[in-house]
């Protein structure tokens, strides 16, 4: 599946996400991967990523500014990829 922006998305109900001084680490427990969040805004989006309608909507939501958009987009798609987000 290909990370769609315009679509909505939450946090796997497999992952545990555990605040650090850098960000957070994700754990999922469905495949035992370890991911490193090791920006504070994107810890704040993917927390909040299911309240929104769109991946989009809540990027607007947590105050991205618009040249770091492409970043958080990609790294939302990078965490579709590990399965620490998924559709809904």
């Amino acid at each position: 599946m290909t990370f769609d922006p315009a679509c909505a998305y939450e946090v796997d109900p497999r992952v545990a996400i555990r605040p650090e001084p850098f960000g957070a680490l994700a754990y999922h427990y469905g495949n035992r991967r370890l991911t490193f969040l090791r920006d504070p805004a994107l810890v704040t989006l993917v927390r909040t990523l299911g309240e929104h309608p769109t991946a989009d909507d809540a990027i607007d939501a947590a105050g991205v500014a618009e040249g770091r958009r492409p970043a958080f987009r990609k790294a939302l798609s990078s965490l579709a990829d590990s399965e620490v987000i998924r559709a809904r």
